[in-house]
């Protein structure tokens, strides 16, 4: 066997216990039985292409011992090869049709396993709670899909195209040698297998942890060389190419180390397997001579019983690199199925029903109260808070960075459950309704605004996918930045760049108002929208605001004051609790934190 075990890489940093690769094929069996009938048409196939398979050195043989007939004419001696001849070929071609009927076959059965797993993957990684979003190596995730599909087409290639067949030619072999010849042909063939595949089994698994540590520091390598790449403005501010190559290389040099020891065992199992078969081969053929010599074989028999041989040991001489690949395979697919198996967390309840906005032309009225929430439980974010959002109207949050402002639009999306109180949106409860209807009736423009790769015309349709071409267009007046993408060289077809990084901050901040105010949502949220606005656009928007504002529920996440002065309310905040609350004229008049804020702003603005 000679098969570079450098080749196939794997997220290997976690091996599955011995019952969990049942469980990874139990999983998987269902989405192959969609197609049963296809699945049985191909497995006929395959003992038929088997059977076939033997019968061409048995005809191999017939057609040498034909050669040796003595008769007085020599068209006797040339009817008998002919026909001979001629099943041969018949054999080999149906031998191949046979194959490639079940590798077409098998194909569909193959491909739909793969997209369904991925796509409910897929599914399911958007429905997972964002403190799992957090905490991921997004590397790390695309590299555990990835395989895991990979894994499903090399765990029913390597077992239904290598394992399978093996086994019942291996099983139509000894029952031929028990039958045809010499118990001992049997005996020998079949310790010599048992043999082979027990020192196969035993150092491969000896192997594994070599394997596992080089898959191990490929994925750290991946995940180190994404993280770095996605920052790679960060590394270039701080000069710091060099360092992010020396932890890159960290990395690699153990997989260096890894891979050589992985290598030099594979030369130890390569020679094993091949010591066994030779032994295997040599005791075989000296039965067949000594039958040749008394008289018991003919010579068709020698080379029946070589050839024979010989197929049976062709796909056993890969059985360690297929038993290394079906077993990292399942090791794959265990870590995909893992993420399937993911708690979600925020899950809808089992009666949840869509929310219901009793007055689409105003918004809804929105409640927390006694809300307390924390994301650890040694650090308290908000502090039994209570507020209301009446229909239609604005309200602004304020307070320095870390008071729990941004966490009031979290929760209210459902992003994460209140550890106590409760978040009502006209009257019904956020955790009693589906998550999908509460996020559609909200629309957000977050304080750091992530664009898709793609066109800023996509970017903007992203809020309704469904919008015609003019209704994009009308989202974009609206937040000022029609004039701005119309004098660029490809209009709403110009390409953002990763994360938008082609913008600048405020053409960004825009694009995602834009996206938001297509959404057409009962319920506004602005996280420090307009923080990469210029002065004029922050004007100019917030007078839009205004218009927006009277048909929705709008609440405002500020830093600069100068932007909420017009709202209804302003809640005021500090560590997690609301401190004052009240109109910017009354906050002033009250001569409290709100007012020391307005005044430091002041200050800072004539300076």
């Amino acid at each position: 066997m000679r098969h570079s075990s450098g080749h196939h890489h794997s997220a290997g940093d976690s091996k599955p216990a011995q019952g969990s690769d049942w469980k990874v094929i139990r999983d998987l069996l269902p989405y192959l039985l969609e197609y049963k009938f296809r699945v049985a048409i191909a497995l006929t196939c395959l003992v038929a292409a088997k059977v076939t398979n033997l019968g061409i050195p048995i005809l191999m043989k017939h057609l040498i011992d034909a050669l040796n007939i003595k008769a007085d004419s020599p068209q006797a001696l040339l009817v008998v090869p002919t026909g001979l001849i001629l099943a041969y070929g018949l054999l080999r071609i149906s031998a191949s049709l046979f194959t490639e009927l079940r590798e077409s076959l098998f194909a569909r059965v193959t491909q739909n396993a793969v997209r369904k797993v991925a796509l409910q993957v897929f599914e399911h990684l958007h429905s997972l709670a964002l403190s799992f979003h957090l905490a991921r190596q997004t590397g790390g995730v695309s590299r555990d899909i990835e395989r895991g599909t990979r894994g499903i087409q090399s765990l029913i290639s390597y077992s239904l195209y290598s394992i399978l067949p093996t086994l019942i030619e291996f099983c139509l072999v000894l029952g031929y040698f028990a039958y045809a010849y010499d118990i001992w042909f049997a005996a020998i063939t079949l310790v010599a297998l048992v043999l082979y595949i027990g020192f196969t089994v035993v150092v491969t698994e000896w192997r594994t942890h070599f394997r596992r540590t080089m898959n191990d520091m490929d994925s750290k390598a991946n995940q180190k060389a994404i993280d770095s790449l996605l920052n790679f403005e960060t590394v270039k501010y701080f000069g710091n190419e060099a360092f992010e190559a020396s932890r890159y290389d960290q990395n690699l040099v153990r997989y260096q180390a890894a891979a050589v020891k992985s290598q030099k065992s594979l030369a130890l199992l390569n020679f094993g397997q091949q010591t066994i078969i030779a032994v295997g081969l040599v005791m075989i053929l000296w039965r067949a001579t000594l039958g040749v010599i008394d008289g018991s074989m003919t010579l068709g028999d020698l080379v029946l019983v070589n050839t024979l041989m010989i197929q049976l040991y062709i796909p056993l001489n890969f059985l360690g690199v297929i038993y290394r690949e079906i077993k990292q395979a399942l090791t794959d697919m265990d870590r995909m199925f893992s993420l399937l198996n993911t708690d979600k967390e925020i899950a809808d309840a089992p009666n949840a029903q869509p929310l219901q906005i009793s007055n689409q032309g105003r918004g809804p009225d929105v409640r927390f109260e006694n809300v307390s929430f924390h994301y650890d439980a040694k650090r308290e974010i908000l502090h039994d808070v209570s507020f209301n959002i009446p229909a239609g109207t604005i309200t602004a949050v304020v307070g320095q960075s870390g008071a729990g402002k941004s966490t009031l639009a979290r929760l209210l999306f459902r992003f994460y459950d209140v550890q106590s109180g409760k978040i009502l949106i006209d009257d019904q409860n956020i955790v009693d309704v589906t998550q999908a209807s509460l996020r559609k009736a909200i629309g957000i423009v977050p304080q750091d605004t992530v664009l898709f790769n793609d066109t800023i015309g996509y970017n903007i349709a992203y809020g309704n996918p469904h919008a015609s071409i003019g209704e994009v267009h009308e989202a974009a007046r609206a937040a000022q930045i029609d004039g701005f993408i119309k004098r660029l060289p490809d209009g709403y077809d110009t390409q953002v760049g990763e994360r938008g990084l082609k913008l600048s901050g405020g053409e960004k901040q825009r694009v995602a108002i834009a996206r938001t105010l297509l959404k057409k949502p009962a319920m506004l949220i602005f996280d420090e929208a307009t923080s990469a606005l210029d002065s004029k656009t922050e004007r100019a928007f917030q007078e839009e605001l205004l218009g927006l504002a009277k048909n929705r529920t709008t609440l405002i996440i500020a830093h600069r004051l100068s932007t909420i002065v017009h709202a209804d309310q302003i809640l005021v905040m500090d560590h997690g609790q609301i401190v004052e609350r009240g109109t910017h004229s009354e906050l002033l008049s009250a001569n409290g934190r709100y007012a020391e804020m307005w005044q430091m702003q002041e200050r800072t603005a004539l300076d």
